[in-house]
């Protein structure tokens, strides 16, 4: 029997043994990859992994049971059959009983397609070139590349009716330069990448081209200069504004943290309650959309079954939706909107962005700097560091460069930067008509922790926020 038999038979024996609803996940994984490390190949993974995932609703209560690469569906019987009885057990002191928002069911099989087959000889190739071009800097003392090439195939199959295949792949690479001297160190990096074939690390997002950014980056920052804190004007590029819309965006988004769920472990959202009230100026407009093509977070159908639709979650600073499951819909009245993500066939799904990004403006973006007196351009994501609400907020950024009289001057390295939600909300005044997504590769979420990919991004924007160097 194949996995996807296996599947629908354990469909069919849930609901034999009384379970009110059945999905099961049946999912490939195959992934080849290495790591260079100043100039040699470090290690290199090849695995390949398969499995499924039952989820079975029994009187209001979830019971989930995995299971790795079987060989005989006697085990799995007997397993769904102990799930089925644990749930019971659980729901009889179950106050809130879980119901789900009803939903259509789709047959489907969606095939991702891509430009250029991966092949691993030739993105060693690729690896060692672009290791070759980072160490160009005499300053630069270390660098690393890893890549990976992940092959999905992914089949969902439900008691109601749905049977989706989707197949996909991802090539991404992680590029990083560290400089010293003089007692001082640099470090620049970049995510490449995306969902598609090597055209995701050799087109558009071209790491060759990106490895001579970070490399003279890295070095120039060893004479950039610190800055003193202070509260000014900020235009943060795209590749910042991706981070910042993950963090204080897409997380306060997901309907479980609004209504408390992930409490314990990872926080709630500020805005709990504040469905249809004013958040931001009206700059301010947010979506999540799994249909971005070669996005990390694009797919045609989430882990429930539900088809994938662009979401605004913020329009004209009015907060106007949630990521929604089947489960938090029918909490919220509303409908599910294709929110629901497992890391892999071993874990249950939880709500996730898929690519939640700033919409794009109607600024030229060299305009809008040099409607700038006195304040920074903040270039590229580095480390964040949030409240448990994503109230309070602190992201360090890769490196910015001072404004002043709408001309950038000197470069300035360890600068952070720090605010609170509404008040920075508030404070946008311009976005730009450009707009990239950015690869997210390693978001956890979730007990037992699951880390998940997806895009975020957005333009170039403008507001205020406290800006300040930190020693390093």
């Amino acid at each position: 029997m194949s996995l996807e038999d296996y599947a629908d038979k354990a469909v069919k024996i849930a609901l034999d043994f009384g379970s009110q609803y059945c999905d099961v996940r049946a999912e490939v994984v195959k992934t080849s990859g290495f790591v260079i490390e100043n100039g040699e190949v470090e290690n290199s993974v090849l695995s390949n992994d398969s499995g499924l995932g039952i989820r079975v609703l029994v009187n209001g209560a979830w019971g989930f049971y995995s299971v790795s690469m079987p060989h005989s569906f006697d085990d799995i019987q007997q397993n769904i059959v102990d799930t089925i009885k644990t749930a019971r057990y659980y729901s009889e002191n179950k106050k809130q009983k879980i119901c789900l928002a009803e939903v259509r069911s789709f047959t489907d099989k969606v095939h991702f397609k891509m430009m250029v087959e991966p092949n691993i000889e030739e993105m060693v190739k690729i690896g060692l070139e672009s290791d070759k071009i980072i160490h160009d800097k005499k300053r630069i003392i270390k660098s690393s590349v890893s890549m990976h090439h992940d092959k999905f195939h992914k089949y969902f199959v439900n008691s109601e009716g749905s049977k989706i295949t989707q197949d996909f792949d991802d090539v991404m690479a992680n590029l990083s330069a560290t400089s010293h001297y003089s007692g001082l160190t640099q470090s620049v990096s970049t995510t490449e990448g995306g969902r598609g074939g090597l055209e995701m690390i050799t087109g558009k997002n071209d790491i060759l081209a990106a490895s001579r950014e970070i490399s003279e980056k890295a070095d120039a920052l060893l004479d950039a200069k610190t800055v003193k804190e202070e509260k000014a004007t900020v235009v943060m590029n795209p590749d910042f504004v991706a981070l910042l819309s993950h963090e204080i965006l897409g997380h306060p988004s997901e309907a479980d943290r609004v209504l408390g769920k992930e409490m314990a472990w990872a926080g709630g959202a500020w805005w709990a309650g504040k469905l249809g009230t004013k958040i931001g100026s009206s700059e301010l407009n947010v979506i999540d959309d799994p249909t971005i093509p070669s996005s990390l977070g694009w797919y045609r159908y989430d882990d429930e079954g539900v088809p994938a639709t662009k979401k605004i979650l913020v329009e004209d600073g009015i907060l106007s939706n949630h990521m929604q499951s089947r489960e938090t819909a029918s909490l919220f009245d509303t409908i599910p909107n294709s929110s629901m993500r497992a890391t892999g066939y071993s874990f249950m799904p939880l709500v996730r962005m898929a690519c939640t990004c700033i919409a794009p403006g109607n600024w030229n973006p060299d305009e809008m700097i040099k409607d700038v007196k006195n304040g920074f351009l903040i270039c590229n994501m580095k480390i964040p560091s949030i409240d448990m609400m994503r109230y309070n907020w602190s992201i360090s950024c890769q490196y910015a460069q001072k404004i002043e009289n709408g001309e950038l001057g000197e470069l300035l390295r360890d600068v952070i930067v720090m605010g609170n939600s509404p008040e920075f909300f508030d404070s946008i005044d311009a976005r730009g008509k450009d707009f990239t997504v950015r690869p997210i590769g390693n978001c956890g979420k979730g007990d037992p922790m699951q880390i998940m990919r997806m895009g975020n991004g957005g333009p170039h924007i403008r507001g205020k926020s406290i800006v300040k160097s930190v020693a390093t």
